[in-house]
C-alpha cells in the first residue's frame, strides 16, 4: 500500500536531526532508513528533553497521506502473516492516544478483519472505562479506554472459543513502559495467551531490550514485536538539564527561533491583508458511523467508511477549486478520519495533498533545515478538554506554502473557541489562501441499559429454546423466543383449515397445516434448484448483510420472523462470522397478520439489548403485509426500528435488501424440514397466556427428511466465491435511492380486482408465496409471467399434483402469483371446484 520516504520524495541533504544533534551530542544509530523516518526535536518536558519526529506518522511533519496509510496498512499486513487467518479473524487492535490513533486503525486495516479500539484522553460522560493506563514520557499520561462493547477486550479462552490476540500500536518502542503498563493492566482484568507489540520504529536501549521477554514469561503471555526499523539514541550525561538550557535560550532570544511561530493563546493573528472567512464543507459522514476507534471501529463500519470516502472527497475537491498543494489538518486524536479523507482526495485530485494534525505536545521550533520542527501555531484548546484550558499546536503548516488547508475536527471540537479570533481556524487564515472546514460527527455510544423493572420482568419469561432440543439447527445458530408445542395436536386437513379461515370461523394462526411430505421427484428437484441458485443466494446474503452491518452495527442483533426469516437470518449470522469474524446474536420470534407480534418476545429482547440494535429479518416480500404488521405492532414499544431486512425484495416494499428480483429461494420450496423442523407459528388462546412466547412444534420424527442443515452449509460454501461481487454490491446499495416504492401492493389490488376476488389477502405475490399457497392453502390458480424459466419448476409440479391451472400473463411484476380461491367450500380447490386430492 504504501512505501518508504524514499520511494516517494527526495531526500534532503541535510537530516533533520542535526541540529539537535549537533549541540546535545545526541546519537541516532540503527536501521539504513533509520534517519529517513526520524528527525529530532525538543520538547519542554521535564521527562525527556528530545523528541523523536516521525516522518511517516502524519503527526508533527506534512506528508503524503497515501504514504501515513501505507505505513501502517503495511505492519498490518505483517501482522496478518505473523497471526494466520485464523487469529487475525480474532484479534482486536488497540492504538495509543494520541499520536498514533491513525497508525493504529491503519494496522488494522492491514489485518483486514480487526476490530479497532484505541486510547483517549477524552472522558465520555454514560461510558464506563474498561481499563487505564499512563504513559511515561509523554507530555500528558493517562490513557482511557472506552470501547463501546463491554465484551471487546475479554481475550481468555473458552470451551467454545480460543483467546482473542491483542495487538497493540505505537508511534515508538523505546522503553518499553507504556506497553508494559497496558498490558499489565489488561491482563489483570482479561488475561490472554497472545500479545503482538506493533511500531513503526523499535528504539530501546541495551539495558531495555530483555524486559519484554521477561514480562511475557511472568504473565505466562507470548509476547511479539513487529516493528519496521530498528535503532536506538545514544544520549550523553546531562543530556536532559542541557536541553532544557538549550530550550530556554532560544524561546528567550529574539530572532532565534521560526519566524512563523506565534504567539501563545490569548495573542490575535498577525494580521496578513484580508483573507476569506472559513468554508464549512458539508462531507455526509454516513449516520451511525463512528468518528474514530475511540469507541471501537468494527470491519463493518470500516466497509462503511470505505463505500462513502469517494463521495465526501468530491465534496472536498469541488470546495478547493484549483488549489495546488493541500494540506489536511486532523485534530489531535481525531487522525484516522482525516487521514482516509487525504487518501481519497488524493485519487480525486491532481493537486498535491499533504496530512498532518494538531496536537497538544509543546515543542520547540526552529528555522533551520537540520531541525524537524521548522514553525509552529498557537492556539487555544478548542474540546472543552477534561484537564482544562490549555495551548495546541500545528507544526511545519506556516510556511510551508500551502494555497488551501482543509481542517477537519469532530462536533465536539466546532466550538466558538476554534472560530474565535485567536482559534486555530484564524491562525491558519494567516498563512494560507482558503481555509476549509470538514467536521466529523462525534460519536457517543447510545445507553443500551434496560431498567430494573425491565430486567425484573424479563427475568420471569423463558430463555431462548435452543437446538438439539427444539430444532435440528446448532444451538448458536438461532435462540427461539417460543413455547414448545411439540406435545399438542394442532394440524388439521388443508381443506378444513380454509373453509374456517375465509368463513371467519377460525384464524390460520390457530392451527397448522398437515406437513407436505415431498415426493422423490419434488426433493430431486429442490436439490437441483439449490444447486443452480446457492451462489445466487449467497450472494444476495451477503448483499443485505453488509448493509444491514455498515448502517445498523457494530454489532446488530438479528430478529428473524420465524419461520421463513429463519434460515435467512442464520445465513447472515454465517456470513457476518466468515468475513468479519463477528457472532452477531440471532433469535427467531413470531408474527402473526392480524394480531401483530409477540409482545413478550419484544420484552424479552428489550431486556437482554439494546431495541436499537435489533433488526428484523425475514425470507422474502410479497405485496408487504408483514411489513406494514410489524410497523404498526412495534408502535406500542420504544426503541426498535421496524425495517425489515429481507433476501429479496420483488414487491419494493423495504428499503434493505438482499436482491429486489423475484427468484426461486429454495428454503420456501418446503415446509419444516428446510427450517430446523419448526412448524409455522402457533397463537391460540387457549395454548398462549398473557405471559407466554408465542408456540411452535419441533418435528423430530421428520429427522430422515431433513435438509436445513445442508441447505445452509451449500450457500455458506458459495460465500468466498460471492465476495468479490457482494462488495460491489454492497458499494452500489449504500450508495443508491432504495426507498420502498410498493409497486408489489399496487399489483396485487389490481389482480384481486381483475380476478373478481377482492381480498387482497387471497393474493400471494412472488416465487416464495405462490410455494407456500400450492403448500398450505387450496389454491385456485397461478399466475406465471411469460418466459419464465426454471425458478418456476417446482411450481409446475406442485400445481400439476393439485390440479390446479397455471396461466400465463404478459404485465407482472413478479415471476409468479398464487391465488387462493375465494369463498371457499369444502372440497373446492381449481377453477372448477373439484375435490383435491390429498397430497
Amino acid at each position: 500500500m504504501g512505501g518508504h520516504a524514499t520511494e516517494e520524495e527526495a531526500v534532503d541533504v541535510k537530516w533533520s536531526g542535526d541540529w539537535v544533534a549537533e549541540r546535545l551530542g545526541v546519537e541516532l544509530v540503527g536501521d539504513g532508513e533509520l534517519r529517513e523516518l526520524l528527525g529530532l526535536a525538543l520538547r519542554r518536558n521535564p521527562k525527556r528533553a528530545h523528541l523523536l519526529v516521525s516522518n511517516v506518522l502524519g503527526k508533527h511533519v506534512p506528508q503524503r497521506p497515501s504514504l501515513v496509510y501505507g505505513a501502517g496498512f503495511e505492519l498490518g499486513e505483517r501482522v496478518r502473516d505473523l497471526l494466520g487467518e485464523a487469529e487475525a479473524r480474532r484479534a482486536v487492535v488497540l492504538g495509543y492516544a494520541e499520536t498514533a490513533t491513525g497508525l493504529g486503525h491503519a494496522v488494522a486495516d492491514g489485518l483486514g478483519v480487526a476490530t479497532y479500539l484505541h486510547s483517549t484522553r477524552r472522558p465520555v460522560a454514560g461510558v464506563a472505562p474498561a481499563g487505564g493506563f499512563e504513559e511515561a514520557h509523554s507530555h500528558a499520561t493517562s490513557h482511557l479506554l472506552l470501547p463501546e462493547d463491554p465484551d471487546l477486550l475479554t481475550g481468555a479462552a473458552t470451551a467454545d472459543s480460543p483467546s482473542t490476540p491483542l495487538v497493540l500500536v505505537d508511534d515508538e518502542f523505546s522503553t518499553g513502559n507504556t506497553v508494559l503498563n497496558t498490558i499489565r493492566d489488561l491482563h489483570a482484568r482479561y488475561p490472554r495467551e497472545r500479545y503482538v507489540v506493533v511500531t513503526l520504529v523499535d528504539m530501546r536501549s541495551e539495558a531495555d531490550q530483555g524486559r519484554l521477554a521477561e514480562f511475557a514469561e511472568e504473565i505466562g503471555a507470548r509476547v511479539d514485536l513487529v516493528a519496521r526499523a530498528r535503532g536506538t539514541v545514544r544520549l550523553p550525561e546531562g543530556v536532559l538539564e542541557k536541553g532544557r538550557a538549550l530550550v530556554a535560550a532560544h524561546e528567550e532570544a529574539p530572532g532565534t527561533v521560526a519566524a512563523h511561530e506565534e504567539t501563545p493563546s490569548g495573542g490575535a493573528a498577525a494580521p496578513r491583508g484580508a483573507r476569506p472567512a472559513p468554508v464549512r464543507v458539508e462531507l455526509g459522514w454516513p449516520d451511525g458511523l463512528p468518528d474514530g476507534g475511540r469507541h471501537g471501529f468494527t470491519p463493518v463500519h470500516r466497509a462503511a467508511l470505505e463505500a462513502a470516502l469517494p463521495d465526501m472527497a468530491a465534496r472536498i475537491a469541488d470546495a478547493l477549486g484549483d488549489a495546488r498543494r493541500v494540506l489536511v489538518l486532523g485534530f489531535e486524536e481525531l487522525m484516522y478520519a482525516p487521514l482516509r479523507l487525504g487518501t481519497a482526495l488524493e485519487e480525486a485530485t491532481t493537486a498535491d495533498v499533504r496530512y498532518s494534525t494538531t496536537t497538544r505536545s509543546p515543542v520547540l521550533a526552529v528555522d533551520d533545515p537540520g531541525y524537524a520542527i521548522r514553525t509552529r501555531l498557537i492556539f487555544p484548546a478548542h474540546d472543552d478538554p477534561a484537564d482544562g484550558p490549555g495551548d495546541r499546536y500545528a507544526y511545519n503548516v506556516a510556511g510551508a506554502g500551502f494555497d488551501a488547508v482543509v481542517a477537519v475536527v469532530d462536533s465536539a471540537a466546532d466550538t466558538a473557541a476554534l472560530h474565535a479570533p485567536d482559534g486555530l481556524l484564524a491562525r491558519l487564515a494567516a498563512h494560507t489562501d482558503q481555509v476549509l472546514l470538514a467536521v466529523v460527527p462525534s460519536y457517543t455510544p447510545p445507553p443500551a441499559l434496560p431498567s430494573t423493572l425491565e430486567r425484573q420482568e424479563a427475568s420471569m419469561l423463558p430463555e431462548p429454546l435452543r437446538g438439539p432440543a427444539f430444532s435440528s439447527y446448532a444451538a448458536d445458530d438461532v435462540g427461539w423466543l417460543l413455547q414448545d408445542l411439540s406435545d399438542t395436536v394442532l394440524e388439521a386437513p388443508t381443506e378444513e383449515r380454509e373453509e374456517a379461515i375465509q368463513s371467519g370461523g377460525a384464524h390460520y394462526a390457530e392451527s397448522l397445516p398437515v406437513e407436505y411430505q415431498p415426493t422423490p421427484q419434488y426433493q430431486e428437484l429442490f436439490k437441483a434448484a439449490l444447486d443452480s441458485s446457492a451462489a445466487r443466494i449467497a450472494r444476495a446474503v451477503g448483499t443485505v448483510t453488509e448493509t444491514v452491518l455498515a448502517e445498523r452495527g457494530p454489532r446488530p442483533v438479528l430478529v428473524s420472523l420465524a419461520r421463513a426469516g429463519t434460515p435467512v437470518g442464520v445465513l447472515m449470522r454465517r456470513w457476518a462470522q466468515h468475513r468479519h469474524g463477528l457472532d452477531l446474536p440471532h433469535y427467531a420470534v413470531s408474527i402473526v397478520r392480524g394480531r401483530g407480534i409477540d409482545a413478550n418476545a419484544l420484552r424479552w429482547l428489550a431486556a437482554h439489548h439494546d431495541p436499537a440494535d435489533v433488526v428484523f429479518v425475514d425470507g422474502w416480500t410479497g405485496k408487504g403485509a408483514i411489513t406494514r404488521e410489524l410497523a404498526a405492532a412495534l408502535e406500542e414499544f420504544d426503541g426498535f426500528n421496524p425495517e425489515i431486512a429481507v433476501l429479496a425484495d420483488p414487491g419494493g416494499c423495504v428499503g434493505t435488501y438482499g436482491t429486489r428480483e423475484d427468484f426461486l429461494i429454495p428454503s420456501a420450496c418446503l415446509n419444516s424440514t428446510v427450517s430446523g423442523l419448526i412448524s409455522r407459528t402457533v397463537l391460540r388462546s387457549d395454548l398462549v397466556g398473557p405471559d407466554d412466547f408465542h408456540g411452535a412444534k419441533f418435528y423430530r420424527e421428520l429427522a430422515d427428511s431433513d435438509v436445513s442443515a445442508f441447505f445452509l452449509d451449500t450457500v455458506a460454501a458459495r460465500f468466498d466465491e460471492v465476495a468479490d461481487a457482494v462488495d460491489s454490491d454492497a458499494k452500489e446499495m449504500l450508495a443508491a435511492d432504495r426507498a420502498p416504492t410498493w409497486e408489489g401492493w399496487a399489483a396485487v389490488e389490481r389482480i384481486s380486482e381483475e380476478y373478481g376476488i377482492h381480498d387482497v389477502n387471497l393474493v400471494k405475490p412472488g416465487v416464495g408465496e405462490t410455494t407456500r399457497v400450492l403448500l398450505r392453502r387450496v389454491p385456485w390458480k397461478i399466475l406465471a409471467k411469460r418466459g419464465a424459466g426454471s425458478d418456476l419448476d417446482h411450481v409446475r409440479l406442485l400445481a400439476e399434483q393439485r390440479g390446479v391451472p397455471v396461466e400465463e400473463v404478459g404485465e407482472l411484476p413478479y415471476t409468479c402469483v398464487g391465488l387462493i380461491h375465494p369463498k371457499f367450500t369444502r372440497g373446492a380447490t381449481g377453477a372448477d371446484g373439484k375435490a383435491v386430492t390429498g397430497q
